[in-house]
């Protein structure tokens, strides 16, 4: 059975994009979009988390959950999905922040 996932690559490597155009339609930079099986989504996405290099990924698929998607991230994300009672929530990392002293 296909379903369609959405992917969002940031700084990936151009022979990655390359690769995922074959299968999925790049709708704006580095957002792309398809049908696809499941088998030919994990392999995808092992394509993307081994040549992730300095980017970021992430990955969104339907699946039979409450949410009715799950979300997969690869690289350095200032978000990571958390689960949360069985809901996925997006957790932010602080980047570090120098803070004046009043005077």
């Amino acid at each position: 059975m296909t379903t369609m996932i959405v992917i969002a690559a940031t700084a990936v490597p151009t022979h990655l994009r390359g690769a995922l155009i074959r299968w999925l339609l790049e709708v704006t930079p580095e957002l792309y979009v398809g049908t696809v099986s499941a088998r030919v989504r994990d392999e995808l996405w092992s394509s993307v988390t081994a040549a992730c290099q300095n980017g970021s990924a992430v990955l969104a698929y339907p699946t039979d959950n409450e949410q009715g998607f799950e979300l997969r991230t690869s690289g350095s994300q200032r978000r990571s999905p958390v689960d949360f009672d069985g809901l996925t929530l997006v957790s932010f990392r602080l980047e570090s922040q120098e803070i004046a002293n009043p005077i």
